[in-house]
């Protein structure tokens, strides 16, 4: 596509702790109408640390494009119609005045970290079920340990994956799983009974995802219990947490829903926020499973659920002395699932797209609904 014009100028403020001189170069070359500030930041120490932006800079600013940096009052951006965020989740904006006090429309990155993450799904999933803790031990002892394996390994083929949340990392996980022979099945918020309705609408990574919907052999939908439990009694093996984190998912899964999965000796997998499960809940829920001398595969009669792959813990970081690091059955790692070489660029695609979008008076692409959250 070639160069685009448009009557009004926009002037986008760049507030992320990464260089992307080449990115915004691109972007000058194609909207030249297009004014770009940027303001240094760095991350020190897991918090982002910003170069000081005077209170009379942001007042010509009509797009900011942030991490999670925000104008600390409205008033001081009265231009500002436009945020994009470099992140999917955006619980972190629930406090601020943008998001409580005003209705400037705020985009996320849902879509971008699709791949990455599906990939540390399915490797954590093909890990548990192919015993790799278990085989990388053997090796670091220099054991051949071939009857130390046990023979009974399983495949994914015919195995029940469920994904709760079925957006853009949900849907290239399905994709993925449906490929190894798994049967997939979605839980969703709102029902999703025709086939628009089904459709991913958001931003999507070219040959990903599962953009018409397709994948599931059922969904399943609701914001109660009894429809929550509905979908987990499907005799789930692997579960999928990959919702956003708002009121109504706080604590989603607990002793009640561990216990159901517990019949089935699911094995969880967590990429949302830590604080959708339940910890002390899920930890209970694991211990029973190995300590009643079950092995890593699902075992008739054995209590509990199986094993866990958790990028996400409540809190974060994971304190030393929890649990969840000396259980045998349990995968821990510090919410790097998401991190890829290609987030920042698929990023800024959207931005591009939106600024197509905004130029040609359509609908804005990946906007944040406040009222769900998400």
């Amino acid at each position: 596509m070639g160069d685009i014009s448009s009557p009004k100028e926009e002037h986008l403020l760049v507030l992320i702790p990464w260089a992307v001189n080449d990115i915004l170069d691109s972007l000058k070359k194609k909207f030249p109408y297009i004014k770009i500030t940027v303001y240094a930041q760095q991350r020190v120490n897991r918090k982002i640390v910003s170069a000081p932006i005077p209170d009379d800079a942001w007042k010509d600013i009509t797009i900011l494009i942030t991490l999670f940096t925000l104008p600390p009052d409205p008033s001081l951006a009265p231009n500002l119609h436009l945020v994009h965020v470099l992140s999917a989740g955006v619980d972190r904006l629930y406090s601020s005045p943008i998001w409580k006090e005003t209705d400037i429309a705020i985009t996320n990155s849902s879509g971008v970290h699709g791949p990455q993450i599906a990939e540390w799904i399915i490797l954590q999933t093909l890990s548990h079920f192919h015993r790799q803790k278990l085989l990388l031990e053997l090796q670091s002892q220099h054991v051949w340990g071939s009857d130390k394996v046990p023979r009974e390994q399983q495949d994914g083929v015919g195995q029940t994956f469920g994904v709760l949340g079925y957006g853009a990392i949900g849907r290239q996980a399905a994709r993925v799983a449906d490929a190894l022979g798994f049967n997939v099945i979605a839980f969703t918020a709102t029902p999703k009974k025709t086939p628009e309705s089904k459709k991913d609408r958001g931003y999507i990574v070219p040959r990903t995802g599962d953009p018409d919907g397709s994948i599931p052999s059922a969904w399943y939908s609701g914001l109660d219990k009894a429809a929550l439990h509905e979908f987990l009694l499907q005799d789930i093996d692997v579960l999928l947490v990959s919702v956003p984190l708002t009121p109504e998912t706080t604590h989603l899964l607990a002793k009640d829903e561990f216990e159901i999965l517990g019949r089935r000796n699911a094995f969880i997998i967590n990429v949302s926020r830590g604080k959708v499960l339940e910890q002390k809940d899920l930890i209970a829920a694991l211990k029973k499973y190995s300590e009643s001398g079950a092995t890593g595969a699902a075992t008739v009669g054995a209590p509990g659920l199986r094993g866990a792959a958790l990028d996400v813990t409540d809190p974060e970081p994971l304190p030393a002395d929890s649990e969840l690091w000396d259980l045998k059955n349990v995968v821990v790692t510090p919410h790097i699932s998401a991190r890829g070489s290609s987030n920042v660029q698929r990023s800024f695609q959207i931005v591009e797209q939106n600024l197509t979008r905004i130029a040609e008076g359509k609908t804005l692409l990946n906007v944040v609904n406040r009222s769900k959250g998400y």
